[in-house]
């Protein structure tokens, strides 16, 4: 099975629940929407997820997300500074980095910023007839060079890919809270303005649930079943 998940926002408890509800086999493959990383209010744990992208290893696809490459570009800005310079630098606008510090070594550090650089802007798969793409604001044709910005934030006619999305493609993207999708046209997988939505021609699907806040929740999707699980 092929598993879609939106973003995690430093929520490394939701994502085991939800890889305890999919019971993700050897077989299996999950693609992870991007937004690792950051907020997560007191249940934060940005190393235990870092730790668990690593030991799903090869099943699993973490797209980078616009706040996995704030933290990259933070750690490497924090790593080229003197002691005295960092005791008066700028703190990360985040909790991920002190959260980092207390449980990672600099070595680390530099190891995770390496990882967050590697990991691709999108993805797409063909499956039994079927073409998707993955990325984490916005997707483009394959064969269509993209800035990295537009993967990570997206652009200007977004509003417009969100209605129409990728011809021949169904997109699935995270990075816009479903909550903003209300007045679009298209419907809830679910619960009204918490659950996965999708516009109104089936090729656009939006991810991000709001994990990271109070009250938001963790989606992923059943690319061969269709089948949605929340944490």
């Amino acid at each position: 099975m092929h598993y879609v998940i939106g973003d995690v926002h430093n929520n490394n408890q939701k994502l085991c629940q939800i890889l305890q509800k999919i019971s993700l086999g050897a077989r299996d493959h999950i693609y992870i929407l991007g937004d690792l990383f950051d907020r997560g209010g007191e249940d934060a744990d940005p190393a235990g997820v870092y730790w668990k992208i690593l030991e799903l290893g090869k099943r699993c696809t973490a797209l980078r997300g616009n706040h996995d490459q704030w933290l990259a570009a933070y750690i490497r800005y924090y790593d080229s500074l003197s002691q005295q310079e960092r005791e008066n630098c700028t703190p990360y606008m985040y909790n991920s980095f002190d959260l980092l510090q207390q449980r990672l070594t600099p070595g680390d550090l530099r190891q995770l910023e390496a990882f967050i650089h590697r990991l691709p802007l999108h993805a797409d798969l063909e499956l039994k007839g079927k073409k998707y793409l993955f990325a984490h604001a916005m997707t483009s044709s394959p064969d269509r060079w993209r800035k990295a910005d537009f993967y990570l934030m997206g652009d200007w006619y977004i509003d417009q890919f969100v209605t129409e999305g990728v011809p021949d493609y169904v997109s699935f993207c995270g990075h816009s809270n479903t909550a903003n999708f209300s007045t679009f046209s298209g419907a809830y997988c679910d619960e009204e303005g918490t659950s996965i939505w999708h516009n109104e021609a089936g090729n656009v699907y939006m991810m991000d649930c709001g994990c990271g806040f109070t009250g938001g929740r963790l989606a992923c999707m059943c690319l061969e079943t269709g089948e949605r699980y929340y944490a």
